[in-house]
């Protein structure tokens, strides 16, 4: 029989806990580890990136996409410190990922070789959970309350594994010796349900407002059709944090949109308009949208607790899971027969959407970014996954990008990070290879990871069963990253080298698509996913295109008028009151 190391007894924590794949970048300190993944055949594999940061990411996103837990791994020093990126967006965005980094003080200055305080590194990310193996006796105990913390508290947990104990011999020791501590994987959560006495005066609120606006975040997953029937209930209006954009169907004819400065005009205009907001699993940072202090009474369901009331304030909160919080609600909640409000409601998006025509029509030099996401949208397979990065592409994909039921988007919501979408998009390709995956990103961060992620890209596709995975570049050279109206600097120097993505792609045996006509984006899209591999499609588009952020909640959806001022009227008087009050 052969040697059973501590390597090999994190390779079956792993599979215990059904981890499929672990991101990292190789080092002599987590060497032993990669090599008893190796000798396992596969199972699970190890992936490695280009980068440690892209490496945390890709565990990020593998949570994000598929709802378990992600695994990045790294050595000590400069290579645990790059790890510190993909984390935070773990930990803002609520997500469990389990870093495993390996420690060797061995090096040729002794102990002070790349050594770096882990504990303190990673305490705050990891909300204190940094845990160091000892002896081989602890070490599967020590993987199970990581995961079981991960996944419990929805946050990133940090292990740290000298290269030494990954080696040593696991002893034959039986389960009820003293001092062994006997642990099994698993979770589930539990059922988490409000109390009754709060789902009434739920009830009661929602009830007995007029202009009612629900405002959806990624905790909603799950819960469309709760969602909707909720809001036909009370003949509501509905918009979208970023994250959760993908839970319902924006074609909604109540829908109006991503709320924020990425969002839409209807979507400010929901919530200058309600009296009462139902909140449901979102923890949205754009606050400046939200209605104005004491506008609307509000209930705020959410399944963590300390997320209540920390952009709005709450008269209700309800503590529960979305899709069984909701259907309790639903057995108190009776239909209304006045439907004024979401006629208003379904009026200012049918607005928004003749407007948005005609920013996508606008004409650009050479490409208007506008129309490539919309053309994208009339041909956006029914399944998939969409990653999206951080710049002027996430307030085109936020607009202009429509997706079917079904298909799953994710992007770097809270922390707002450049460089997440290819590694996002490698996670997601990678749990279902049968799929398409299309990564939406800009020229900054192609070039801030993207062209090196392209490698990884290139070493797996040919297993993939469908070999689709898009990667769109919005090539504006803009240095500043946004684009957005503001004029790219005339000196040379000062502007983004313009790099031949598409070009890049052929180099590395992918397929690269290069447009800049805008009659023949549609065609190029078209190209791109029925290409029989991996394809960048380069659009070069205009940089003077205006990001045009929505007015805030000040928009005021009733349409009111005040001695025969029309609403903007009232919306600075509304301004001017507030102001006012500032100096009291």
């Amino acid at each position: 029989m052969a040697e059973r190391r501590v390597a090999d007894l994190v390779v079956e924590r792993l599979l215990a806990w059904r981890v499929p794949r672990a991101f990292g970048y190789p080092g002599e300190a987590i060497a032993p580890l990669v090599e008893a993944l190796d000798r396992a055949g596969g199972e699970p594999a190890f992936v490695p990136a280009r980068h440690e940061e892209t490496a945390s990411f890709m565990a990020t996103g593998h949570a994000k996409f598929t709802g378990g837990i992600g695994v990045c791994l790294a050595t000590q020093g400069p290579s645990a410190v790059q790890l510190l990126n993909g984390l935070y967006d773990a930990k803002l965005d609520s997500k469990p990922v389990v870093a495993i980094v390996g420690e060797d003080i061995s090096g040729p200055l002794g102990g002070a070789h790349q050594e770096i305080g882990l504990s303190r590194l990673f305490g705050d990310v990891c909300n204190q959970f940094v845990r160091y193996g000892r002896n081989p006796e602890d070490v599967a105990a020590l993987l199970d309350q990581a995961f079981r913390t991960a996944a419990a508290t929805r946050s990133p947990t940090c292990v740290v594994l000298p290269r030494e104990l990954q080696e040593t011999l696991v002893p034959d020791v039986q389960a009820s010796a003293v001092g062994v501590v006997s642990t099994t994987p698993g979770e589930p959560l539990a059922r988490v349900l409000p109390h009754e006495a709060d789902l009434d005066a739920a009830a009661q609120l929602l009830g007995g407002g007029q202009r009612v606006a629900i405002l959806v975040g990624q905790g909603g997953r799950d819960a469309a059709t709760e969602i909707i029937e909720v809001a036909d209930r009370l003949g509501a209006g509905v918009a979208s944090s970023l994250l959760g954009k993908p839970v319902l169907d924006e074609r909604l004819p109540f829908h109006t949109g991503v709320l924020g400065e990425v969002g839409t005009p209807a979507a400010a205009e929901l919530m200058g308009g309600c009296d009462t907001l139902l909140m449901v699993g979102t923890n949205d940072p754009w606050t400046d949208y939200f209605p104005m202090p004491e506008q609307a009474r509000t209930v705020q369901i959410d399944i963590d607790g300390r997320r209540i009331g920390t952009r709005y304030p709450a008269d209700v909160p309800l503590v529960g899971d979305a899709a069984e919080t909701l259907r309790a609600l639903l057995t108190r909640l009776r239909g209304r027969s006045e439907q004024g409000w979401r006629a208003t409601v379904e009026s200012s998006v049918d607005r928004w959407r003749q407007v948005a025509a005609e920013r996508v029509a606008a004409p650009a030099d050479p490409v208007n970014p506008q129309l490539v996401l919309q053309e994208l949208s009339a041909r956006l397979p029914s399944v998939g996954a969409v990653a999206v990065d951080v710049g002027s592409v996430l307030y085109w994909y936020a607009r202009h990008l429509t997706l079917p039921p079904g298909v799953n988007a994710q992007l770097c919501g809270t922390l707002g990070s450049m460089g997440c979408a290819l590694p996002y998009a490698v996670a997601a390709k990678l749990a279902a290879p049968d799929q398409p995956v299309i990564a939406l990103v800009g020229d900054g961060a192609m070039q801030l990871n993207g062209l090196a992620e392209l490698i990884t890209v290139s070493h797996h596709w040919q297993r993939w069963a469908d070999p689709r995975l898009v990667v769109l570049v919005l090539n504006n050279r803009d240095q500043n990253g946004m684009g957005g109206g503001r004029q790219p600097s005339s000196d040379p120097a000062n502007r983004r080298p313009d790099v031949p993505y598409a070009g890049w792609a052929r180099l590395l045996g992918l397929h690269g698509v290069r447009v800049d006509r805008p009659e023949l984006v549609g065609a190029a899209w078209d190209e791109a996913l029925a290409a029989d591999r991996p394809c960048v499609l380069e659009a070069v588009v205009d940089p003077m295109v205006s990001l045009a952020p929505p007015e805030p909640a000040f928009a005021d959806l009733r349409g009111l008028y005040a001695d025969g001022a029309p609403a903007r009227k009232v919306r600075e008087q509304v301004e001017v009151t507030a102001n006012a009050d500032d100096l009291v």
